[in-house]
């Protein structure tokens, strides 16, 4: 699955991971390190899978659907949309 972000969420680095902004609605989203990672590999154009794995001790098959899953999160609260 190929995602960006959506024009309209505003993506800034924290100390303890990344917030989201949701121009449109207002919202706040915090993430964790595992979520920012990430987000920062979509800004990237990095595979986050790739960036999961790097990062932690999480076996390529679970990082895969841990992170279709976040995927399918952010386009489910239109913080994100398909490429």
């Amino acid at each position: 699955m190929t995602v960006r972000m959506h024009p309209s969420v505003v993506v800034t680095a924290t100390e303890n991971g990344m917030v989201l902004l949701d121009q449109r609605a207002g919202w706040y989203f915090e993430l964790n390190p595992a979520g920012a990672s990430i987000v920062h590999a979509l800004t990237e154009g990095a595979d986050p899978v790739r960036e999961v794995v790097g990062q932690s001790a999480v076996p390529a098959q679970q990082a895969a659907g841990d992170v279709k899953a976040f995927l399918e999160a952010l386009l489910g609260r239109g913080l994100a949309v398909p490429r």
